[in-house]
């Protein structure tokens, strides 16, 4: 972390929660964020789509923000089970995830379509949080920056900025594994995502993104890790399920 990017750590719920047990999250949450005062990071949680309008309702006053897991790339349509920025933005979104890699493999989304959701998310008003990360062949492969590369080209808009895009790194084989790259590998890629950026946005919207880790953090590793130069904060899975390991992730920064 450095002090020009304020960090953001983001809870990302997946298919977890029903109306009982998400509220009460929600509102663990709310209570641990009001409890910080004036807090030095964001908070972000991302509940299932049938929990965002009693989440919000949760955190509402909190300071916690509200985002979504997915979202479709066209404003409304004939496109049954999808949901668009417009009736995301009306639930009380902020931000989007695009592209997790869940999405990518279980539904096979493209760069292109990666691209074209963020586009829809920033059109919309909203936070594009575009994913990207190798998989565990991939990453054998010594074909780790190469994928990067790739997936930035391709699920980056042209016109992102600090204020519309977070970029969360997710190595697809430490996702919900409890194994992580060492904090030079997650340094490293880091900084190799802004030099990325840099050569696609610019430079001064490049230093400006912020750049999440996703993959296993939890409150035994984060400190280290949000201490990266590169590393702007967390998106986090399991322990966000958990209010007190979410919220001992939120102490480390």
């Amino acid at each position: 972390m450095t002090a020009s990017r304020r960090p953001l750590i983001a809870g990302n719920w997946k298919m977890n929660g029903l109306s009982g047990d998400g509220l009460t999250l929600a509102a663990a949450v709310a209570d641990y964020y009001k409890g910080k005062g004036a807090a030095s990071f964001d908070m972000l949680i991302c509940p299932p789509f049938t929990l965002l309008g009693a989440a919000g309702g949760a955190i509402e006053g909190s300071g916690v923000s509200l985002g979504a897991q997915d979202c479709h790339m066209a404003e409304k349509g004939a496109h049954t089970g999808d949901i668009s920025i417009a009736m995301l933005a009306d639930t009380g979104c902020s931000h989007v995830i695009v592209g997790h890699s869940e999405r990518r493999t279980d539904h096979g989304e493209t760069n292109e379509v990666v691209c074209a959701k963020a586009e829809a998310t920033n059109a919309g008003g909203l936070i594009a949080v575009v994913c990207i990360g190798e998989t565990e062949a991939e990453r054998d492969a010594g074909k780790t920056l190469d994928v990067v590369k790739t997936q930035i080209a391709g699920s980056v808009p042209g016109g992102a900025t600090a204020a519309n895009t977070v970029v969360a790194y997710e190595p697809v084989w430490a996702i919900g594994t409890g194994r992580t790259p060492t904090s030079d590998e997650v340094q490293d890629v880091h900084a190799f995502i802004r030099s990325e950026l840099a050569g696609k946005l610019g430079q001064d919207h490049a230093d400006g993104i912020r750049l999440l880790y996703g993959g296993s953090m939890n409150p035994g590793n984060a400190k280290e890790l949000l201490a990266l130069a590169d590393v702007d904060g967390g998106l986090i899975g399991g322990a966000s399920l958990k209010p007190g390991d979410f919220g001992a992730i939120g102490d480390s920064c």
